[in-house]
């Protein structure tokens, strides 16, 4: 009874890790994304920097996250628009051809959740 009880609890542990592991976007330089965009083209990932431009009215909005090896917009509906200088990590779905407004924002991210603001 009870080596039954271990492989069960090690059968649910293994899976609970599988969906973890899974539900995480990967983390993705923007320098590589530029390089190489038709790899992540509608792919779910997530990107960190310093934001250094944001626009935005109420609750559309777009920023543009530095992080040091390029520069991406995000674009955001319903999860507001951090401040220029702000320190933030994002996830959003890869877009190419990207407008708003207007504006031509090229290769850009739709952010899927709101921004998570960092240290």
């Amino acid at each position: 009874m009870r080596k039954q009880t271990s492989r069960y609890a090690t059968v649910v542990l293994i899976a609970l890790a599988a969906m973890l592991l899974t539900a995480c976007p990967p983390r993705v330089k923007i320098g590589e994304l530029k390089m190489n965009p038709g790899r992540y083209g509608g792919r779910e990932i997530s990107v960190a920097g310093n934001v250094s431009n944001s626009f935005g009215l109420m609750g559309i909005g777009a920023f543009e996250v530095d992080d040091g090896t390029g520069r991406i917009w995000v674009m955001s509906q319903n999860y507001g628009v951090p401040s220029k200088g702000a320190r933030v990590g994002v996830k959003g779905r890869v877009i190419q051809g990207a407008s708003l407004g207007g504006r031509n924002l090229g290769l850009a991210l739709q952010a899927t959740d709101r921004p998570k603001f960092r240290d």
